[in-house]
């Protein structure tokens, strides 16, 4: 585990009900969220392979989402306490403790990977790992549904998340590493931000072909 990795874990072990208070409302106030999770819910019903992942989970509430749209959904998430808080709220789905970069999931299993705002803590020089990884889960024809905070700029931009340091992706740049990862981006929502960060919300949806 590397060292961001590891402040990051503790950040989110020592935050998890506040974090379950704020967040676990299964969208019910982000419609474009709720809008690109339930098209990714469709398309990935849509490949006959209903297996899917929710990547950085947290306390699961859009694994259970995910799974009232008709997914057989599971949940990762590097915190344990969340992985915890996750399956006491959820009994009936399965969550685990797992790095992003190493998912304990076979080769080409997967239907779908959704990854919602939880790669945002990774420096961008180990992003294409992630990215790759998530492909290697991935069925042909396996959709993903990465969002992110975007920014206008050419580069990424490092900010102080309120939980851990955090990153913010050009949409182009980050389209681009999902192409070098070997997926084929063909949907994307990009909107105003809900918070007084300032970046932009963004969502992409790509497909390995």
């Amino acid at each position: 585990m590397t060292d961001h990795q590891a402040v990051t874990r503790a950040a989110y072990d020592g935050v998890v009900e506040l974090y379950a208070s704020m967040f676990a409302d299964r969208l019910e106030t982000h419609p474009f969220s709720r809008a690109m999770i339930n098209t990714f819910a469709e398309l990935a019903r849509a490949t006959q392979n209903p297996r899917a992942a929710d990547v950085g989970c947290g306390p699961g509430h859009l694994t259970a989402m995910l799974h009232d749209l008709g997914l057989d959904a599971f949940g990762l998430d590097l915190s344990p306490a969340m992985v915890d808080h996750a399956r006491r709220a959820h009994p009936a789905l399965r969550f685990d403790e797992a790095r992003m970069e190493a998912l304990p999931v076979e080769d080409a299993a997967l239907g779908g990977v959704l990854a919602h705002y939880s790669m945002i803590h990774t420096p961008p020089g180990e992003l294409p790992a992630l990215l790759a990884e998530q492909v290697r889960v991935l069925a042909p024809g396996g959709l993903l549904l990465a969002s992110f905070f975007g920014t206008d700029g050419p580069e990424p931009v490092r900010f102080d998340h309120k939980v851990a340091p955090a990153y913010s992706w050009p949409v182009d740049r980050f389209a681009d590493l999902l192409t070098g990862a070997g997926l084929v981006p063909f949907a994307r929502l990009i909107h105003d931000p809900a918070s007084e960060r300032g970046f932009l919300d963004a969502h992409l949806l790509a497909r390995r072909p």
